[in-house]
């Protein structure tokens, strides 16, 4: 196990900014993660709305983690990264509210028909009064 310290001392800038990049990483699995468990439990390809969470979180972190390095590249490419998870994010919500209007008018459909049924069957005998 010294071994291996040594190494990666040797060759690797091992710093507190590398535990928080493996956090970052770590986000940006979990959002393939959360995707494949609701893929497979769908049995279809599917993207939950914690894939868009998880990528932002991991956006952020890497972009933070591209400022204390000092990474343009990094930087930069998560800039771009987060302004397209956001929009994802925002394309999902419009769906979610799209859905929502879809149960809402179901719902009022089933109403309705409930309604013109009740108003088809015969009045009793002797009238309304």
């Amino acid at each position: 196990m010294e071994n291996l310290i040594h190494w990666l001392t040797k060759y690797f800038d091992l710093t507190w900014w590398t535990l928080f990049g493996f956090v970052a990483q770590g986000c940006f699995f979990m959002r393939f993660f959360v995707q494949w468990l609701a893929s497979e439990k769908r049995k279809r390809s599917y993207m939950p709305k914690a894939f868009w969470y998880f990528s932002l979180l991991g956006s952020v972190l890497f972009l933070i983690y591209g400022v204390g390095r000092r990474d343009l590249v990094i930087f930069l490419g998560q800039t771009l990264a987060f302004s397209i998870y956001l929009r994802n994010l925002i394309l999902y919500e419009d769906v979610d509210k799209v859905y929502e209007m879809q149960q809402e008018v179901e719902e009022l459909r089933k109403e309705l028909e409930r309604l013109r049924r009740q108003l088809a069957k015969p009045l009793p005998e002797g009238g309304a009064g």
